[in-house]
C-alpha cells in the first residue's frame, strides 16, 4: 500500500497502467489529485456545467465507469490494483468490496449510518433517510482479471466543485464530506484508517507492505532564482507554472520489473533501509533494475525538518547494533565492488 501524496492525475494514471503491465502483485496506491474533473466512459459533456479552466480545473477523459466526478485537495482518491475473478457477478462484487472498505473506514473515523444507495454506486450518508448525501465516489474497470481506478473519499474538500458539474449523472441529490458531517480527521487519519480495513479485504493473511511519502508540504521555492534547464533538454520557451502539466521527457517510467523487485525483497529480507525509498527518488527504477542501491543506516528518521526532503522526521530511533553485518550481507549477496552508504543527522 503506497501513501504518494498530491498527484496530477494524469500521472496517476500512468502509474497504474506501467503497474499493470508488470508482474501481478496486488497495489493500493493512495493520494491526492489536484483539481480535476474525470469523464467516465458513459459521461456527457452536458453534465460538465462551466469551462473547468474557468474555476482551476483540468478535463480528462478517464476509461474507468460512470460519469463525471470531481478530484482534488482534500480527497483521499483510492485505486486498488488487486485481482479479480474472471467470471460473472465478479465486477459488481468488486465494487461492493471498495464500497464496504470505505464504508468500515468511515465507521472507524466516527461516521455512523454511512452505507448504499441503491441504483446509484459509491457511499452515502444516511441513505435510508430524506436526504441521503454522497461522500465516496466509486468507478472502477476490470480487465484480463486485475482491476484500476477506485474511490474517492471527501475529507475536508471544496465541495463548491461539485456545483460546476451534475456529479455521477445524479442532479437532486448532495454531495457531502468528513469535515461537513462535522467528522475532525486529517488526511493521515482517514489514510491509516482505510489502510486498516483495505488490509482486512485484500490481504487478510498480513501480508501488507506499506510505504508514505512524507504527509507534509514542501518549502516554498526561493524568491529570485532564475530558471536552470537540465543539459540535453529542448526549449520549453516560457517557463511553467509550479502545477502546470510538465513535458513528456521530465517523466521517469516506473520499471518494476524482476531485478528491481529482486532488489526490494533483498532490502525487505535483511531489515534494510534505503535513501532511495526513504527521500523518494524518482531514480530508484533503474537503479534498483541495475542492482544498486544508497544504504541508509542509523534508521529513517532524521533530526531535522526540511521542507524539500521526503525523509521521515522524529526522535532518532536506537542504534541497531546488528545493521553493519546486514548491509555487509546484502553488499556480498548483490555482488557489489562498491556501496554507497549514507545516514542523516
Amino acid at each position: 500500500m503506497r501513501w504518494l501524496g498530491r498527484v496530477r492525475y494524469r500521472d496517476a494514471h500512468a502509474l497504474q497502467q506501467a503497474i499493470l503491465a508488470g508482474p501481478g502483485d496486488d497495489y493500493l496506491l493512495l493520494m491526492e489529485h489536484m483539481p480535476v474533473y474525470t469523464l467516465g466512459v458513459r459521461a456527457e459533456m452536458a453534465d460538465v456545467l462551466v469551462p473547468p479552466s474557468s474555476v482551476g480545473a483540468e478535463m480528462v477523459r478517464a476509461d474507468r465507469g460512470g460519469l463525471v466526478t470531481y478530484h482534488g485537495p482534500g480527497q483521499l482518491v483510492g485505486y486498488p490494483l488487486v485481482g479479480v475473478p474472471v467470471r460473472p457477478g465478479a465486477t459488481p462484487g468488486h465494487v461492493r468490496a471498495v464500497e464496504e472498505v470505505v464504508i468500515r473506514a468511515l465507521g472507524d473515523l466516527g461516521l455512523a449510518g454511512a452505507g448504499r444507495l441503491a441504483d446509484h454506486p459509491g457511499v452515502w450518508v444516511e441513505p435510508d433517510g430524506p436526504f441521503p448525501r454522497k461522500i465516496c465516489a466509486v468507478g472502477t474497470r476490470v480487465t484480463r482479471g486485475r482491476s484500476m481506478h477506485g474511490f474517492a473519499l471527501n475529507v475536508d474538500t471544496d465541495l463548491d466543485m461539485f456545483a460546476h458539474i451534475v456529479p455521477c449523472g445524479i442532479s437532486d441529490k448532495a454531495v457531502t464530506s468528513l469535515a461537513a458531517e462535522g467528522i475532525e480527521a486529517s488526511m493521515p487519519e482517514v489514510v491509516d484508517a482505510i489502510v486498516v480495513r483495505a488490509t482486512e479485504r485484500w490481504a487478510p493473511a498480513g501480508t501488507m507492505e506499506r510505504q508514505d511519502v512524507a504527509h507534509r508540504s514542501a518549502a516554498p521555492p526561493a524568491a529570485n532564482v532564475p530558471p536552470v534547464a537540465p543539459t540535453g533538454a529542448p526549449p520549453t520557451g516560457a517557463p511553467l507554472a509550479v502545477d502546470a502539466r510538465k513535458p513528456g521527457w521530465l517523466r521517469v517510467k516506473a520499471q518494476m520489473g524482476t531485478n528491481y523487485r529482486a532488489m526490494q525483497r533483498t532490502m525487505r529480507s535483511l531489515d534494510l533501509v534505503t535513501v532511495c525509498e526513504e527521500a523518494g527518488c524518482p531514480n530508484i527504477f533503474e537503479c534498483w533494475a541495475d542492482g544498486t542501491a544508497t544504504f541508509m543506516i542509523n534508521g529513517s528518521r532524521c533530526t531535522r525538518a526540511c521542507g524539500f526532503c521526503l525523509v521521515d522526521s522524529g526522535r532518532p530511533l536506537a542504534a541497531d547494533p546488528g545493521e553493519p553485518e546486514r548491509v555487509a550481507r546484502a553488499v556480498a549477496r548483490l555482488g557489489l565492488d562498491h556501496a554507497v552508504v549514507t545516514a542523516v543527522a
